[in-house]
């Protein structure tokens, strides 16, 4: 049976898309499904996060499979991983538009985190655009949400206007996610039972129904 492959895609840096594929790879991962994430992104952020994660758990990275590839062998990579895992997750570059596009046509559901506030919001239409060319799905994943922020409510009316699906669940701006991150683990690993790792993991939930 096929993979599941999840990119995730931004073409704003900044917007926290290597924090989301990683939690969300690990949060698959901790589901007992067969996971491999791969980092297309040229700044290999996820490369240096999976190597202090074999130093922090180990030569197998507690079972995550990891390929850093770029270039034209990324379609080729994605899909060996896909026949061979139950979920693939791409970390896709923010400004390369040629890997880009390739890992958004490899994937069943394009997720495109962003922030709560306008320039993010503004940012976020040329990476539906592509996705809506490739004619993959995509959603948007709120990220780095403050608490009680009436700025969140009018971001989100405004992308009501993007008619475009809106995860329902949420990330908030914490701490927790930054410091699993730096040890090479999520925060379900770091701090199970934090509000982080509760979010991750709804997060999760939701977009696997979606495919």
């Amino acid at each position: 049976m096929a993979a599941k492959i999840f990119t995730v895609a931004q073409q704003k840096g900044g917007a926290g898309k290597s924090t989301l594929a990683a939690h969300l790879a690990v949060a698959w991962l901790r589901k007992k499904k067969r996971t491999a994430l791969v980092d297309i992104d040229p700044q290999s952020s996820l490369a240096a996060w999976f190597e202090m994660r074999r130093e922090t758990l180990g030569d197998a990275a507690g079972g995550l499979a990891f390929e850093n590839v770029t270039g034209w062998r990324a379609a080729k990579t994605i899909e060996a991983l896909a026949r061979e895992y139950d979920v693939v997750v791409v970390d896709s570059p923010p400004h390369a538009e040629t890997d880009a596009r390739v890992a958004v046509r490899a994937a069943d559901l394009v997720v495109i985190p962003t922030q709560p506030s306008p320039l993010d919001v503004w940012a976020t239409r040329p990476t539906l655009e592509m996705a809506a060319k490739e004619k993959r799905a995509a959603i948007l994943a709120l990220n780095r949400v403050p608490p009680r922020a009436l700025l969140t409510d009018r971001m989100m009316e405004k992308l009501a206007d993007y008619e475009v699906a809106l995860a329902k669940a949420t990330l908030g701006a914490r701490v927790a996610f930054a410091e699993a991150m730096e040890r090479g683990l999520s925060a379900e690993e770091h701090k199970s039972s934090s509000q982080a790792a509760k979010e991750i993991r709804a997060l999760a939930a939701e977009l696997w129904k979606k495919v």
